[in-house]
C-alpha cells in the first residue's frame, strides 16, 4: 500500500470516472488502474464495482477510501509542520464562497492579501452553501466563507462577522416614509427574492415570517444575483431585503431608497468553514486575518442584532 494509491483511490471516489480521475493526478489511465487493482489486491477486497456507470464504491470500500482521507490528510500534515515552523507563507489555497458575499468582500481582500503574501496562488469559486460543503468533504476545496450555521458535524465554523439585513424599497413607496421597518410592513406580494438554491432566500422569509413566496404574485424572476434584485425593485417598483456589504458603494440616492430593520436587526452570521480535518492552517488563518482588517469593528459584533439561522 502506497500514498500514492490512496491518492488515485480518492481521485476515482471523487470523480467516478477512470479517464477523469487519471487526467486529475496526471497520469494515464491504464497506470491509474493498474495501482488501484494492485492495492484491491493487496488488501483483500474489491473497492469499487466497475459494472455500474459511473463507478461507484462498494460497500466495504466506502469504509476505506473514508480512512484513505483521513491517512493522506495526516500524511500531508508532515509538510505543514515543517511550512509553519519555518515562518513561510506560501502554497496554494482553494476557497469556496456564496454569491451574495462574493462581490462585495472578495475585491478589497484579494487586494491587500495577494499584496502582502506574493508567493499564496488563490484559487476561489461561487458556489452555493451545499456545493461547499460537498466540495470541502471531497477535498476539493480547502475552505469555504458562507453564512452560518449549517449544522452538519463533519464541518468547523470559524465566526468572523455579523451582517445585518437592510431592505431597499422603491423610490415612490410609501414605506421609505418611516425611519425603520418591521417585517409586518412588507407586502408578501411586493418582496423580490433570491432562487430555491439561495441560503439567503431562506432567511429572508424567516426574516419576514414567511415560509415560502407568495402565490399571489404575477411575475416570478429566478435569480441568484443581489444586485438584479435592486434592479428589479428599481425598474419594477417593490421592495428587496439585501445583505449590508452590498449596499457599501451606493451613491447618495441608492442610500435613500435604504431602510433599517428595527431592533434587534435581522442578521447574518459569516463564517470561515473548513473539514474537521482540514489541512493549510497557517494560511486558512492569515487569510481570515485579512479578512477581518477589512470588515467595520461594528460587523464583528453581534449586539443589537439578530442571527438568522437557514432553514433548508
Amino acid at each position: 500500500m502506497t500514498l500514492v494509491q490512496l491518492e488515485y483511490v480518492i481521485a476515482l471516489d471523487t470523480y467516478r470516472n477512470f479517464l477523469l480521475a487519471a487526467e486529475k493526478c496526471f497520469v494515464t489511465q491504464p497506470t491509474l488502474s493498474m495501482q488501484i487493482l494492485k492495492l484491491e489486491e493487496s488488501l483483500g477486497v474489491k473497492l469499487f464495482d466497475r459494472t455500474r456507470k459511473p463507478v461507484v464504491p462498494t460497500e466495504i470500500g466506502i469504509e476505506i477510501i473514508e480512512q484513505s482521507r483521513t491517512i493522506l490528510k495526516e500524511s500531508q500534515k508532515l509538510k505543514e509542520i515543517i511550512t509553519t515552523k519555518q515562518g513561510e507563507i506560501n502554497g496554494e489555497l482553494k476557497i469556496g464562497i456564496i454569491p451574495t458575499l462574493a462581490p462585495y468582500l472578495l475585491p478589497s481582500v484579494i487586494s491587500g492579501f495577494t499584496e502582502s503574501y506574493p508567493n499564496v496562488q488563490l484559487h476561489i469559486w461561487e458556489y452555493t452553501t451545499e456545493e461547499i460543503l460537498q466540495q470541502l468533504k471531497l477535498g476539493l476545496l480547502d475552505c469555504g466563507i458562507l453564512s452560518t450555521p449549517v449544522n452538519d458535524r463533519s464541518i468547523i465554523e470559524t465566526p468572523l462577522f455579523y451582517e445585518t439585513f437592510v431592505l431597499y424599497i422603491y423610490k415612490s413607496s410609501i414605506l421609505l416614509n418611516k425611519k425603520a421597518l418591521e417585517a409586518e410592513d412588507i407586502n408578501p406580494e411586493d418582496l423580490w427574492l433570491l432562487n430555491d438554491e439561495n441560503c439567503m432566500r431562506n432567511q429572508v422569509l424567516n426574516i419576514c415570517g414567511l415560509k415560502k413566496e407568495s402565490p399571489y404574485k404575477q411575475f416570478k424572476y429566478n435569480t441568484g444575483s443581489v444586485e438584479s434584485l435592486r434592479r428589479m425593485v428599481d425598474m419594477n417598483k417593490g421592495v428587496t431585503v439585501l445583505p449590508e456589504l452590498a449596499v457599501s458603494d451606493f451613491s447618495p440616492l441608492q442610500l435613500q431608497q435604504i431602510r433599517p430593520f428595527k431592533s434587534p436587526k435581522p442578521t447574518r452570521e459569516i463564517s470561515m468553514v473548513t473539514h474537521r480535518n482540514f489541512l493549510k492552517r497557517s494560511l486558512i488563518a492569515t487569510l481570515e486575518k485579512e479578512i477581518l482588517k477589512m470588515i467595520p469593528d461594528e460587523m464583528k459584533s453581534n449586539n443589537d442584532k439578530e442571527v438568522i439561522k437557514i432553514y433548508n
